[in-house]
């Protein structure tokens, strides 16, 4: 996540640069077209032009609240993760009588964090974050690290060597920890380590963790609905590659008022004009899609990495450990 005061302009147009030249060749093209073959007819009236451009914009701006949503929705997902971990980590440290199992609770639930973050970093068909400029951003930025370390050797620091090949390999890493963290409660139960009540507040909370992984997995496997992603896209560049045609007779006629070397010439300014207004509509309509999927990697996601880390060093101080040496990667602003 880009935690910096904004993207600088130059990020920006980078960013964008290869759908500003497809904007910059049409609109080019048009007017040549219009200017030097005398194809007049190709102009389009200017209200066409602005009744597209108003169904773009209602277009773009839908798109960008709801995929704003689903990533606001992330966010809450990952702080109530975060809270009760530190809840659980509480009661890890006072429920139990034994202080090695405390330590085992707590190591666990630390792997259940990096099992549920690498799950979500898996790449779907469906994400942006393996398009060529988000890549390329990426590759000058930052680095995931879950895209870089197997999750084998994640697992490491808080299981035994046989524990975290056999979760790595498992049908659902993070189903499969639970799974030993209630085994892990039960025989506590049963060898009279922790009271009843305390028991069922620790099978309370593993249900927490439940719903909330639930709830993060339909955020991540579910897309922005397709049918509204391709329409939207088409509407967007519809009325940006022909808005050059919509303007250009506008432009045209300022030759009436004008004089010396700009008379005759007026109708190229609808190339730079139409390319920055339909720049803006490409533009929008490319952060709705960067905004899409919280959990894919890109610059926008929410940074489960980060949070992960913070959680470990707060468990750790209640087991009385030094805070983890590895740190989420932090360069140009950017968090994940």
């Amino acid at each position: 996540m880009h935690i910096g005061k904004s993207y600088a302009l130059t990020e920006f147009v980078r960013w964008t640069r290869r759908k500003s030249y497809i904007l910059l060749a049409v609109a080019t093209a048009q007017v040549a077209a219009y200017q030097l073959l005398g194809w007049h007819w190709i102009a389009m009236p200017w209200a066409v032009a602005a009744l597209l451009g108003t169904a773009a914009s209602f277009i773009v701006g839908f798109k960008n609240a709801q995929t704003y949503a689903r990533t606001t929705e992330a966010q809450q997902i990952w702080s109530s993760i975060s809270s009760s971990s530190r809840y659980w980590g509480l009661i890890c440290r006072d429920f139990p009588k034994n202080g090695e199992q405390t330590r085992a609770l707590i190591q666990r639930h630390l792997a259940w964090l990096t099992a549920v973050r690498y799950q979500l970093r898996l790449s779907k068909v469906w994400e942006a974050a393996a398009n060529r400029y988000n890549f390329e951003y990426r590759a000058r930025s930052y680095n995931v690290a879950e895209h870089e370390v197997a999750l084998d050797a994640a697992l490491r620091p808080y299981l035994d060597a046989e524990q975290s090949a056999a979760v790595a390999h498992a049908a659902s890493p993070a189903n499969a920890l639970l799974a030993l963290q209630s085994a892990a409660i039960k025989q506590l139960f049963a060898g009279d380590q922790v009271p009843v009540l305390h028991h069922m507040e620790m099978q309370k909370t593993l249900k927490e963790f439940i719903d909330l992984h639930s709830r993060a997995e339909r955020i991540k496997n579910f897309p922005y609905p397709r049918q509204y992603a391709i329409i939207h896209t088409i509407f967007v560049w519809s009325f940006a590659l022909l808005l050059p045609l919509g303007v250009v007779k506008e432009f045209d006629r300022l030759n009436d008022v004008v004089s010396g070397v700009l008379a005759g010439n007026m109708a190229w300014l609808a190339v730079p004009f139409s390319v920055l207004i339909a720049w803006m509509y490409v533009s929008l309509d490319q952060v709705g899609e960067s905004t899409e999927n919280p959990f894919e990697g890109g610059a926008n996601d929410v940074p489960i990495t980060h949070i992960c880390h913070g959680i470990e060093c707060d468990l750790r101080q209640l087991l009385g450990d030094p805070p983890p040496t590895a740190t989420p990667q932090i360069n140009h602003h950017l968090i994940l």
